[in-house]
Order: C-alpha cells, then sequence, then structure tokens
C-alpha cells in the first residue's frame, strides 16, 4: 500500500483515481500531477515503481497544499472571518448558510434537527 500525504492510498485503482483519496486533490490537480510526471491514466498504483511513488510523493509535498495544512489554513480563514465579525463569519458563528441560500425552509444540513415551538400551529 503507497502511502503518500500521510494517505494510505488503494493500490488495486488507477493512479487518477487513487490521488484524489488525498484531501485537497481532486480530478484536475490529479490529472496534472500524472502529466507532469509522464505516468500513463491507466496504470495502477500496484504497477508503479518506488521511484515513481517517490516522485509522486515529492511531486505533492513541493506543490500543493493538501491534508492537515490545508485542513488548518481553511480552519483558520473560518476563524478571521468570525473575529472580524463580517456578515459571513457570523453566518458561520450562528450555524446558518453562508452563501445566501434560503432559511425559511430547507438549510437542514446546517441548522440540524428541526426543534418543534410550542404554540405555533394554528
Amino acid at each position: 500500500m503507497a502511502r503518500i500525504a500521510g494517505v494510505n492510498i488503494p493500490t488495486n485503482k488507477r493512479v487518477l483515481i487513487a490521488l484524489q483519496y488525498i484531501h485537497g486533490i481532486g480530478q484536475a490537480k490529479a490529472k496534472e500531477i500524472v502529466k507532469k510526471l509522464n505516468i500513463d491514466e491507466a496504470r495502477r498504483v500496484q504497477d508503479l515503481s518506488d521511484t515513481e511513488v517517490l516522485h509522486i510523493r515529492e511531486t505533492i509535498d513541493a506543490d500543493y497544499t493538501v491534508e492537515g495544512d490545508l485542513r488548518r489554513e481553511t480552519s483558520m480563514n473560518i476563524k478571521r472571518l468570525m473575529d472580524l465579525a463580517s456578515y459571513r463569519g457570523l453566518r458561520h458563528r450562528k450555524g446558518l448558510p453562508v452563501r445566501g441560500q434560503r432559511t425559511h425552509t430547507n438549510a437542514r444540513t446546517r441548522k440540524g434537527k428541526a426543534k418543534p415551538i410550542a404554540g405555533k400551529k394554528k
């Protein structure tokens, strides 16, 4: 099992798909990495040599923000918005949708399970 950026990537999947198991690498970045290192997209992780896995690991470490660093950066950005008390920060603090979605109905993912209000029914 190949270990890249602290993640055990599956050996029986294609390289393009396996790289996407790393937080911060999606389809576009996976294609970019494979193209940069001249690795065939159809090859499986188990078919890669140790040097190729090492090259992938070095490329990701050098050029991309992934896993813990990315999570930390994202949480720091959200914390900064909350400290500034900007509109987006206030929405994060209240646990409401941040990007302008309606909250009268829906928004249950952010608001949590519906709480009954006494005397509301007419």
